[in-house]
């Protein structure tokens, strides 16, 4: 397991985090870097994997599990906001730093989620490279890679098919999985890593746990959670209500006692 070739991974992600960049400047939409993060940590996945002595078929099975989700992660995000303005997140920052935004996007976004990536994809360091046996180990985290992909691939399709049908604007999407957990793709997110993580630990590598720590940190109290609930009170009303039975993260039933939606959804007030 060399140190090099994980220095090599950064290398990946500053690489193609910088082309993205470049892109971004043209068309003057920073956004675009959400659809090429998980193609970050697949890029560094490539790298350690070039690394294999000997490349098994357990080299092969989690390089294609981290293809698979990049590809539709990738693929839902460059969909979603194919032709749409810059997201309104982006557009914050963009007046938060100016003068001269275009270069400061550079570091303060790019390389960031580079450097990211970078550290979130540690677990897949040792389990590319490392030759081992996993059995059990290796057994339990397909599954749970497997519970997280239906979580975040379903999740997804449904808040798009949702939001697709114009008889659901104003409203709160809490149908399918959503009744369960307010953000269930990324519960998923989250289990998908932790899955990469349980293909490192036979490998004695432990200690790369800091990958899936950051990236559940990320989406709960940086980018994810947080972030996407500060303002959407304001604007929808009725999430309140939502909030109030309806589990953050982990899936649960609804809490009861709390005053139920029309079936369907509840229209913005």
């Amino acid at each position: 397991m060399s140190l090099s070739l994980y220095v090599w991974g950064l290398a990946s992600t500053l690489g193609l985090a910088t082309l993205t960049w470049i892109v971004s400047v043209l068309k003057r939409d920073v956004s675009i870097v959400d659809g090429v993060w998980a193609l970050m940590l697949l890029a560094a996945a490539t790298v350690y994997a070039t690394g294999a002595e000997p490349y098994t078929g357990r080299t092969t099975l989690i390089l294609t599990l981290v293809v698979l989700w990049a590809v539709r992660l990738s693929g839902h995000i460059i969909h979603r906001s194919w032709g749409e303005p810059e997201d309104r997140r982006y557009r914050d920052i963009r007046q938060k730093y100016e003068p001269n935004f275009a270069l400061k996007s550079l570091g303060l976004i790019f390389w960031f989620q580079a450097g990211l990536a970078w550290i979130i994809s540690i677990p897949l360091w040792p389990a590319l490279t490392v030759p081992v046996d996993g059995g059990v180990c290796d057994v339990l985290a397909v599954m749970v890679w497997a519970v997280g992909m239906v979580f975040e691939g379903v999740g997804d399709w449904q808040l798009s098919r949702f939001k697709a049908d114009p008889a659901n604007q104003g409203k709160v999407m809490e149908r399918g999985l959503w009744r369960y957990t307010r953000h269930p793709n990324y519960f998923g997110e989250c289990l998908i890593w932790w899955g990469f993580y349980l293909f490192a630990v036979p490998a004695g590598a432990w200690w790369t746990v800091a990958g899936p720590l950051v990236l559940t940190y990320t989406l709960l109290k940086f980018s994810g959670v947080t972030l996407l609930e500060q303002t959407i009170v304001e604007r929808r009303p009725a999430y309140r209500e939502y909030i109030a039975r309806t589990n953050a993260f982990i899936p649960g039933p609804p809490k009861q006692g709390v005053q139920a939606s029309i079936p369907g959804a509840r229209r913005h007030d």
